[in-house]
C-alpha cells in the first residue's frame, strides 16, 4: 500500500465520504456504550498479548506483467498479527500497515477489554487500530463462535461469483521463448479445473511492454480467443490505466461482437474521460459494468463518479481501506445504486475477507480469486464451486493458523 494511502485512511476525517463516524471515533473509550448482546461476552475477554509474524502463500504459477508492472512473481509473504486473551481465545489477520507502527499501537491495546476496541454492528472503535481490524473481526468471531459474516447479520452467507485474477500477460514469458496467447488458454483451462468461471484478462501490453499496435492488437487477439474457447464463461478486463480514452475505445472496437463482464481502470479515472467513455458505449449499446477505484485512489472523486452514474462497481482494495470502513461503506454505496468487488490481488486472504464482506453485507459484483497454497495457513474451508466462492461456517475468518509462532 503506498505511504499517502496509509496515512489518508488513518486520517479517517475524510469527512467529504464520511467513511468512519467521526463523532463515534472521537468518542473516548471509557464512555459507556449501548453494548449489543455479543458484545457483553467480548467484554469478559482482556487482550493478553499482541505478536507478529508472517504467513507464506504460493500461487500455482509464475505471475507475470500487467500494464504497468513487471513480473508479480510465485505469491507473497504476508505480514500477520496474532491477538491472544486472557481467556485463551486466540485470532489473527493480515497486518495493516507497516508492523513497526502496529508494535507502537498494540502497547496500547494490551490490558484492554476487547469490547473496548470492537463492537460487532461496528468493527473497530478507534481509527488507530486499523492495523488490527481483520485480527480483531477474527477473535469477535472466535470467542462468539460464529463466523465473521454471521457478526455482519447474515446467518447464511450471501455467496457470490468469483473471478480469477491471475490471468497476466504471461503469453510474454519467458522473455527468451514467448509463450504466446496459447499460454493464456492454458491457464484460464487450469483455472477453470479450480472452478472459476470469469476470467479477468490484463490489457494494455502497448502500454510498456510492445509497440502500441502490436500491444493492441494482441489485446484484442487474446479477449477474443478467450471469449471464443469458454462459451460458458464471462470475460472481465483490466487496463490498469495503461490507456488513454482514444486508445481504449480502438480496442473495444477491435474486440466488437464480445461481450465484456466489466472493464476496470482502462485509464486514471477522471470525470472527462469517462463521460467520453460512457457516452461512447451508450451510443454502441454497449451495458458493460465500469469498475474503478484500486490505483492512486480518490475517495471523493470515487463518489463523484457513481453518483454521475460514470462507474458501476467500486474497487478500493478490502485492506487499504480496512474492513471497518468498507462495513460503512457498502450502505452508502447502496443507497447510490453502486455495487462493489474490493480489491484483493496478491493475497488469498483478502480474497477470504472479501467472502466475509460479502456474505454479510451482499451488494458484492464478484470477489477477485486470487488460487494459492501455503504451509503456514489452512485455507481448505473454502470452497469453489463453479463459479461462486463459499466461506466456511467455522468461528471468524475460518482460517486455522498451522505455522507455529
Amino acid at each position: 500500500m503506498k505511504r499517502r494511502n496509509f496515512l489518508h485512511t488513518l486520517n479517517i476525517g475524510i469527512a467529504s465520504v464520511a467513511l468512519l463516524d467521526t463523532k463515534l471515533y472521537g468518542m473516548p473509550l471509557t464512555t459507556p456504550l449501548s453494548l449489543p448482546f455479543d458484545d457483553k461476552e467480548l467484554s469478559y475477554h482482556t487482550i493478553q498479548s499482541i505478536k507478529f509474524s508472517s504467513v507464506r502463500l504460493q500461487y500455482p504459477r509464475l505471475v507475470g506483467k500487467n500494464a504497468r508492472l513487471d513480473l508479480h512473481g510465485y505469491g507473497p509473504r504476508v505480514e500477520t498479527c496474532i491477538i491472544h486473551t486472557d481467556k485463551g481465545a486466540m485470532g489473527w489477520g493480515s497486518l495493516r500497515g507497516s508492523r513497526r507502527h502496529a508494535e507502537d499501537v498494540a502497547k496500547e491495546l494490551l490490558g484492554k477489554k476487547v469490547s473496548d476496541v470492537f463492537q460487532t454492528n461496528i468493527g473497530i472503535l478507534d481509527a488507530k487500530n486499523i492495523p488490527f481490524d481483520m485480527a480483531l473481526h477474527d477473535i469477535a468471531g472466535v470467542i462468539l463462535n460464529k463466523p465473521v459474516y454471521a457478526l455482519l447479520g447474515q446467518e447464511t452467507p450471501i455467496i457470490t461469483d468469483c473471478y480469477s485474477g491471475m490471468i497476466y500477460f504471461d503469453d510474454l514469458e519467458p522473455a527468451h521463448n514467448p509463450g504466446g496467447i496459447d499460454k493464456i488458454l492454458e491457464e484460464c483451462a487450469y483455472d477453470y479445473k479450480l472452478g472459476y468461471r470469469q476470467f479477468k484478462l490484463k490489457i494494455g501490453r502497448g502500454n510498456r511492454w510492445m509497440p502500441f499496435k502490436k500491444g493492441l492488437q494482441r489485446d484484442i487477439e487474446v479477449t477474443k480467443k478467450v471469449a471464443e474457447a469458454f462459451p460458458d464463461c464471462q470475460v472481465l478486463v483490466d487496463g490498469n490505466n495503461g490507456f488513454s480514452v482514444e486508445e481504449f475505445i480502438q480496442y473495444m472496437k477491435g474486440i466488437s461482437g464480445v461481450r465484456l463482464f466489466w472493464i476496470e481502470e482502462p485509464f486514471h479515472e477522471t470525470v472527462v474521460d469517462y463521460q467520453k467513455l460512457r457516452a461512447w458505449l451508450k451510443s454502441e449499446g454497449i451495458t458493460t459494468l465500469l469498475a474503478d477505484g484500486e490505483a492512486d485512489w480518490d475517495q471523493a472523486l470515487l463518489r463523484e463518479l457513481i453518483e454521475k452514474k460514470l462507474i458501476d462497481v467500486h474497487l478500493t482494495d478490502i485492506e487499504d481501506l480496512g474492513f471497518t470502513n468498507w462495513r460503512k461503506l457498502m450502505p452508502e454505496l447502496q443507497k447510490l445504486g453502486a455495487q462493489t468487488s474490493p480489491h484483493a490481488w496478491g493475497s488469498l486472504l483478502k480474497t477470504h475477507y472479501t467472502a466475509h464482506l460479502t456474505g454479510g453485507l451482499g451488494n458484492t459484483v464478484t470477489i477477485e480469486g486470487v488460487s494459492s497454497t501455503s504451509d503456514d495457513v489452512d485455507l481448505s474451508g473454502y470452497k469453489l464451486q463453479n463459479g461462486k466462492l463459499i466461506p466456511p461456517a467455522t468461528p471468524g475468518f475460518g482460517m486455522t493458523l498451522l505455522k507455529k509462532n
